[in-house]
């Protein structure tokens, strides 16, 4: 992200959720908050496509059609790793969300009523969204913003002072954050992670898998100023996690995920083999 402004594809990613929200067949996908999240502009570009609003150039067409695919996607990796939280919760469970931009589920997952939820970014990302959430109502028993800049702060020193307590089951979701960073800054927060997760702590990662599609993609996010740096294969991500104690519990593609969602998922996501959905649980 440039300095001084949030996270462009944490937008993107944003109105594909808000887009997808009540707009597929997918019973399990739901997102209220995703529209209340956006910015006012990308807001009302995610409504008119919405509302399949006639497109007032080839342009706005080109984009449109762009967003609702990456609506289909955005089901996919949103489901996943929802049923991964899901499944790992227990009382008095800590949500971590690494990088969270414009994440929604402290407001929208009833299933973490009774949890604290901690927000980790960069505090230009949080600014405009702590604002925007003001009105909102949260799902999650609190949540607490922990503003980190990476370049300057302490990932462990941050989560301390906002009463982080790793001595409980911590679930750490880092969704959009790991392909934009290299390998030096990610083995730096899984390190972080493993001092501060008990047993039973679950970590949930996406990561890009070498691909050629991920030439073309790495030249559009460059020209958002947020260019990628690192990608794995499967086994690479695998021993990754397992060094910094980890087991691995699955690890799928956003194809494979969205051909088991089925319906008007599984066309659109067909291609995507090389975006994937790590989880893995603290070892005892």
């Amino acid at each position: 992200m440039r300095s001084g402004e949030a996270s462009r594809t944490a937008v993107l990613v944003c109105m594909g959720r808000a887009i997808a929200h009540g707009a597929t067949s997918v019973a399990r996908y739901d997102d209220p908050v995703a529209l209340s999240l956006l910015p006012d502009d990308a807001r009302k570009r995610a409504e008119r496509i919405r509302s399949n609003a006639p497109a007032g150039s080839l342009r706005e067409l080109l984009r449109g059609v762009h967003l609702r695919r990456l609506s289909r996607a955005m089901v996919a990796r949103t489901v996943a790793i929802d049923d991964a939280i899901r499944e790992a919760l227990a009382p008095q469970a800590q949500v971590v969300i690494l990088g969270a931009g414009l994440d929604g589920r402290a407001w929208r997952m009833r299933e973490l009523a009774g949890h604290v939820v901690f927000e980790v970014d960069h505090p230009d990302s949080q600014r405009d969204k702590r604002a925007r959430t003001a009105a909102l109502t949260t799902a999650a028993d609190e949540v607490r913003f922990v503003a980190v800049d990476f370049e300057r702060d302490s990932l462990d020193d941050a989560l301390a002072r906002a009463g982080h307590d790793p001595a409980r089951r911590t679930l750490w979701v880092w969704e959009g954050v790991v392909m934009y960073l290299a390998l030096p800054d990610i083995e730096a927060t899984l390190a972080v992670v493993q001092r501060r997760s008990a047993s039973a702590s679950r970590i949930i990662v996406v990561y890009h898998q070498p691909a050629l599609l991920l030439r073309l993609l790495g030249f559009v996010v460059a020209r958002l100023g947020e260019p990628l740096r690192s990608s794995f294969e499967r086994d690479a991500m695998r021993a990754l996690l397992e060094k910094y104690g980890f087991a691995l519990v699955r690890d799928e593609s956003i194809a494979a995920i969205g051909a088991r969602l089925g319906g008007d998922v599984a066309r659109p996501t067909k291609p995507i083999h090389h975006l994937r959905v790590a989880t893995a649980d603290r070892r005892a």
